[in-house]
């Protein structure tokens, strides 16, 4: 006759990406031993490209171009949401209200993102950060006339291209 126990104890066994150390989740999600993040990146959502709208008021534009920047300068230090709300000690879904426009940061917040982004504030009210590489890329005549084929690429297509660039930019760093 077999006897099944219940589990003495039901918290989470979590292995760290970053050291391997396998433990308890914590309840703060860090780990124990080099304190990174013990939760997966969440995948992003990819949301359909919005469609022209008629002139919007300019509050409304500015807000758009904060949220974007906000999401694109967390992006950019490679944080997830929780990440960036644990550095700024809010939760994680102000985060997420925020990039997705459904609160308004104050002053204090965005001083507080912007601490924890590693910018200034003028910087994550200006916009996109990638925009002066895309204007510098754009000036290119060469990569010019390759964007509006890149459009038509599927994602086996894709990762082929940016494979190729990366061969090429390693060569070129290795023989300059």
């Amino acid at each position: 006759m077999a006897t099944i126990l219940a589990p003495v104890d039901s918290r989470e066994v979590v292995r760290c990406d970053h050291c391997y150390l396998v433990q308890f989740r914590t309840n703060n999600g860090l780990c124990r031993r080099c304190h990174t993040s013990l939760d997966p990146d969440e995948p992003e959502i990819l949301t359909p490209e919005p469609v022209a709208e008629p002139q919007a008021d300019q509050a409304a534009r500015s807000g758009l171009q904060v949220a974007a920047a906000i999401r694109a300068f967390r992006q950019k230090a490679n944080l997830s949401q929780r990440q960036l709300a644990l550095r700024m000690q809010v939760p994680r879904t102000y985060v997420s209200k925020i990039e997705n426009e459904k609160a308004t940061p104050t002053l204090a917040s965005l001083e507080r993102l912007a601490d924890a982004l590693e910018v200034t504030v003028p910087e994550l009210l200006g916009g996109d950060p990638h925009e002066k590489e895309v204007r510098e890329l754009m000036s290119d005549e060469f990569i010019a006339q390759l964007v509006p084929y890149l459009k038509k690429l599927n994602g086996v297509q894709w990762q082929s291209v940016l494979t190729q660039v990366r061969e090429l930019a390693t060569h070129l760093r290795r023989s300059a």
